[in-house]
Parts: C-alpha cells; structure tokens; sequence
C-alpha cells in the first residue's frame, strides 16, 4: 500500500463526504459561506474524515452515515482553527493566509461558532446517542486540550508527561473520536470499537510528535508554516522539553529563555542546540512507538484493503515531510 492508493479506496466516499459538507456549509449570511468556503477550501490532508471511513470500511459497513460523521469530524477540526489561529495570532496555515488575516478575529471566531453548531446538527440527524455522546465527549476534551496548551506557553517547566496530555486532548482525542464512529456506525462490538478508539488516539499522537519535528526541520514550502513558529508562541513541544532535560547547562539556558521569551531571535541556537543532542530523533522515535502501537491495536482485526490502509496511515504520520 502508498497513501495514494489509501486515497484512491475511498475516494468514492470521499466525494460523497465533499458533497455533504458544500451542502452543509451554506448559510443565507454571505460573510459565513466566505470565511466557510475559504477554510474549508484551503486544503489539507482530511485525515479525520480518511478515519471514520476507513474505521467503517473495516467492519463492512454499507450505509451513508460515515459521511454524514467524517463531514462532522472535518467541520469540528476546521472551526478549532479558526479558533486557534486567532489565538495563536496565526497569519500562515499551508502555506495561505489564515481566515483571521483575512477576514478579522472577529469573523473567525464567529464562524468557527457556525461550523461547530452545523457539526452538531448533522450528528443529530444521524439518530444514534452513542454518536452524540462520543462526540460531545470529543469535542469537550478538544477544548479542555486547547486550554491546557494555553496555560503552557511560556512556561519551561512543563515536562513531557504534562506535554504528552495537551496532544493526548487537543490533537488525538478527534483522531480517537473518528476511528470510534466507523466503528459505531457498523455496529460492530464495544471490543473492536475500543481498538479502533485506541488506534485513533495512537495515530494522532503519532501525527502531532512529528509537527514538532517539522517545526524545527520542515521545508516551508512543504510545511506551508515557518519554522520555528511553535516557539515564536513560547510553546514548549518535545523537542525544546528533551533539550532542557537532557542539553548541557547553555543549550537548557537557550530554551528555557526563548520559551520565556517568546519571539525567534534566538531561534538559529535553539535549532542548533536541537540537533546536537539529538530531540528530532528522539521526538520521531516516540512518534514511531506511538505509530507500532496503533497498529498493534487492530492487529486482532480480519484482514482487508481498509486494514491495510490503516497500517498505510500510521507509517505516512511518522515518514511525512509536511
């Protein structure tokens, strides 16, 4: 398997999910459909949706729900960045101008309102609590995640454990949530939902280790950010955290200081001091481990495509250059 074959499996689902979320997105208020369209339209790898079809491909599942719930799982990670990015005081997402350079914070915030609401009222039409249930549970957590992110910045004393829990709410808790829903939808047993549960939140814990990767040695051109605008933020991802625990007292001093700080001025001896004790290797060697165990949790599962496309992901999320 490649990505693209991954891609190509569910393809035909994925037009129909492209197709549930243009219905979706329309508003009567044009300033809505905009700042929509233009998010949505910015591109982006649409792993989330990839899952619940995936998950639900696994178990045979031949119904149309799973596009109606990856059409949801895309909306309700397009309106946290919306959010993020006016937070995070964003100007470049994949290599465009975020909406809130756009258009204002004002219009960002307020559409991620909308995109959030519509999410929630497709989940409602699907009738089924569990759905509701494993969804309002996600997208709570997500919020808890982006709060505990905000209370780090800045602050050189978080340790791994404390940074491991942001990505395990902000960042894998959806991942998590859409591989479940494939399940849910095919009703298939609490066991097998529960592996999938477990890949999900492996594979994006997986995914977000090898951002901070990327942060510190990503092509901008393939990243579509610049590097080092993580700790421009004072954000204190794994990388810097493996510095300051393991560097000598000069390279710790750097980054404890630039964390603090905030800003890139010191951005080329960060860098420096990442590479020469090795943070990148250890970060993807913590990103691959996430990455096995994912796969080991549908191990279990019978073979298929869809089996193997998962395999597939999990190896994409920790060999990818953007």
């Amino acid at each position: 398997m490649s990505i693209e074959n991954v891609k190509s499996l569910i393809e035909p689902d994925m037009r129909a999910v492209d197709a549930v979320i243009r219905q979706r997105l329309h508003s009567d208020v044009a300033l809505v459909r905009q700042v929509a369209e233009y998010i949505i339209g910015g591109g982006g790898k649409r792993l989330r949706p990839s899952l619940v079809l995936l998950s639900a491909g696994v178990f045979g599942y031949a119904g149309t729900h799973h596009h109606d719930l990856a059409a949801v799982v895309e909306f309700i990670h397009t309106a946290t960045l919306l959010h993020d990015d006016v937070v995070d005081e964003s100007h470049l997402r994949r290599g465009n101008a975020t909406a809130n350079a756009v258009f204002g914070n004002a219009a960002s915030v307020l559409v991620g309102d909308f995109i959030y609401t519509r999410a929630f009222q497709i989940m409602v039409g699907v009738n089924e609590m569990r759905v509701m249930e494993v969804l309002a549970d996600a997208t709570n957590i997500v919020a808890e995640g982006e709060v505990l992110q905000l209370m780090n910045c800045h602050d050189p004393e978080v340790d791994e454990e404390r940074y491991l829990r942001v990505i395990r709410y902000k960042t894998a808790k959806l991942f998590e949530a859409s591989s479940r829903l494939g399940a849910i939808v095919a009703k298939t047993s609490r066991q097998d939902e529960d592996a999938m549960a477990e890949y999900g939140m492996r594979l994006g814990t997986a995914f977000q280790l090898i951002d901070d990767v990327l942060d510190y040695s990503g092509d901008q051109t393939e990243t579509g950010k610049n590097v080092g605008d993580d700790l421009a933020e004072g954000k204190p991802t794994l990388p810097l955290i493996y510095v300051m625990a393991h560097g000598n007292t000069d390279q710790a001093a750097v980054v404890r200081r630039a964390i603090e700080e905030g800003g890139v001025g010191e951005l080329e001896a960060v860098v420096c001091a990442i590479r020469e004790i090795g943070a990148l290797d250890y970060t993807r060697s913590k990103a691959k481990a996430e990455a096995k165990a994912a796969c080991a949790a549908i191990a279990h599962l019978p073979g298929s495509t869809y089996k193997d496309s998962l395999i597939e992901l999990a190896d994409f999320a920790v060999t990818r250059s953007h």
